[in-house]
């Protein structure tokens, strides 16, 4: 007998990797939409300086055109020898017209000549939880890691080829989808979720 789907959650993105990654996280406990399951709903405008004022912006929007549980991730790399950028400006950290490629070049650009642990950076996720344009939980989650200097790996997305967790010798590129949704900053803010107490008050 199939297991039945106890929870219906739409994610707030259009951005298929990322609900590749929350649908392989979550796992059969959880129908996980995106933004293509429902219609009206436009760019909501990131216009927060924290992750979480990011995340919350697109959850509550969302959540008033979708008539169940909402979630949006907002999600980035801090490299410490940057002050922490790009930060919240991870996927336009090159301007306008950003890409994966050319954010990354940008990265390699900046910490040219630096070694070993002055490339000390981390991937930061918040996940906000909401339902009809209001706030429920915060959840929250970061793995420590630092930037190779040339990209390795043919998988993940974003700063993936550049970035090595802590404790491993090979990019999230290289380690693949199950060793990184173990260990990464999206599943650590994740299991929080699903630990979440409100979900059936």
């Amino acid at each position: 007998m199939n297991k039945t789907i106890s929870r219906r959650l739409l994610v707030s993105t259009r951005n298929d990797h990322k609900v590749g990654e929350i649908r392989e996280i979550l796992g059969a406990d959880f129908e996980v939409l995106d933004l293509s399951a429902i219609s009206g709903v436009g760019e909501v405008e990131e216009t927060g300086v924290t992750f979480e004022e990011n995340a919350m912006l697109k959850a509550q929007a969302v959540s008033g055109h979708f008539d169940g549980w909402v979630i949006a991730d907002d999600s980035g790399l801090e490299v410490d020898a940057l002050d922490g950028a790009p930060g919240v400006w991870s996927a336009r950290f090159s301007g306008v017209g950003a890409t994966d490629a050319s954010n990354r070049a940008l990265l390699l650009e900046k910490l040219e000549g630096l070694r070993g642990k002055e490339r000390s950076a981390r991937f930061r996720c918040v996940i906000v939880l909401a339902r009809a344009g209001r706030k429920l939980a915060a959840f929250s989650g970061s793995v420590e890691g630092v930037i190779i200097n040339q990209e390795k790996g043919s998988g993940g997305f974003g700063y993936d080829p550049l970035f090595v967790p802590e404790g491993h010798c090979e990019t999230f590129a290289q380690l693949g989808s199950e060793v990184k949704n173990a260990l990464s900053h999206r599943a650590r803010a994740l299991s929080g979720l699903m630990a979440w107490s409100g979900w059936n008050d």
